[in-house]
């Protein structure tokens, strides 16, 4: 009852959708459609994980009792927006995106809920980086309205995994095609037209702790006329020469705390044009929490480094999808 209320409501203040554009443009139905591709993999993800995990096994990895109903409700959130971006689509005569079969790497209901704050994570930011290319007021409002969702999501799980709720002032926007590079490791293949196409960059690993002045090394598949590391991190994004595959993290003071995220450039900016690879994620220290920051091989996510023990480990491995490599450019095309 709850979804459908959503849907309905959000419906009648959402006008017609552009469904075609001139070559080249993106549409508010090619945003809308993304941000589809993105809630089918959330809603899979939770659907999956609690059909897996029962209330015993979140009470035996450590989690309050009413932990699983919290990840319940986020769930049936995830199943609203979907629900509601499909019937918005179809609504306008444009065609919504399927879901797509997908893997997740979690082995139990503490890295379940280890790769579920990733998730949230990226799903903020990729939210906030469609935002300024949504055309229509209406959609802009429907949008930030699954957005302060997404956000307050993100906020919960931060708290059960102990990490802080709001690790910084601001959250970090990110393009498509930057969420494309993280999202891909996560998919096995899609039905055919079912996803927009939003090409990614070749994944990015980072080794060394986030520390300012401290060095970390970067390494892609494709390093070809990289010449810098750029940082972001909420609305600041800060550059570091790239020498010798490391960069020096930079001490400006502009790196908050969350996750940050790290590319790889041809220039001192970001672009489609100038971004060579990445990002690769890195969550910096908060009290109380994991350091996530650790070396992992560019192929098929193994390890490189030594791996703590405990949640530190689970936490890790669950990163480890991010920042593996992918052979080539992926596109979510099928």
């Amino acid at each position: 009852m709850r979804s459908s209320t959503i849907v309905s409501a959000a419906l009648l203040a959402v006008p017609s959708i552009q469904a075609a554009a001139p070559a080249g443009n993106i549409t508010d139905a090619d945003i809308l459609n993304f941000a589809l591709t993105l809630e089918h993999l959330e809603a899979a993800f939770y659907s999956q994980g609690l059909a897996k995990y029962d209330a015993k096994a979140f009470s035996n990895a450590g989690f309050g009792d009413d932990t699983r109903q919290k990840i319940q409700a986020i769930s049936d959130d995830e199943t609203a927006h979907v629900n509601f971006l499909t019937s918005a689509l179809t609504a306008a005569g444009a065609t919504p995106v399927q879901a797509c079969n997908y893997t997740f790497p979690h082995v139990d209901a503490k890295s379940f809920l280890a790769v579920s704050q990733l998730l949230e994570g990226v799903g903020v930011a990729a939210y906030l980086g469609a935002a300024g290319s949504i055309q229509n007021p209406a959609y802009l409002t429907a949008a930030a309205t699954i957005l302060t969702v997404e956000a307050r999501h993100n906020a919960y799980i931060r708290l059960v995994n102990g990490e802080s709720p709001f690790p910084g002032a601001f959250d970090t926007p990110m393009d498509p095609r930057a969420i494309v590079t993280l999202a891909t490791p996560f998919f096995t293949g899609c039905p055919n037209g079912s996803a927009p196409g939003f090409q990614g960059f070749p994944a990015l690993n980072v080794t060394g702790k986030l520390t300012p002045g401290s060095s970390i090394t970067v390494a892609s598949a494709n390093m070809t006329g990289a010449t810098t590391c750029a940082f972001l991190s909420g609305l600041n994004t800060t550059f570091s020469p790239l020498a010798d595959g490391k960069c020096q993290v930079p001490s400006d003071g502009k790196i908050g705390g969350g996750q940050i995220y790290v590319l790889l450039t041809s220039a001192q900016n970001v672009t489609d044009f100038s971004t060579i690879a990445g990002p690769a994620i890195v969550e910096t220290d908060t009290p109380g929490a994991v350091n996530f920051t650790r070396s992992y091989a560019s192929a098929g996510g193994s390890k490189s480094g030594s791996q703590d023990s405990g949640a530190s480990s689970l936490m890790m491995g669950s990163l480890a999808v991010f920042g593996s490599a992918v052979a080539g450019l992926f596109s979510l095309m099928a």
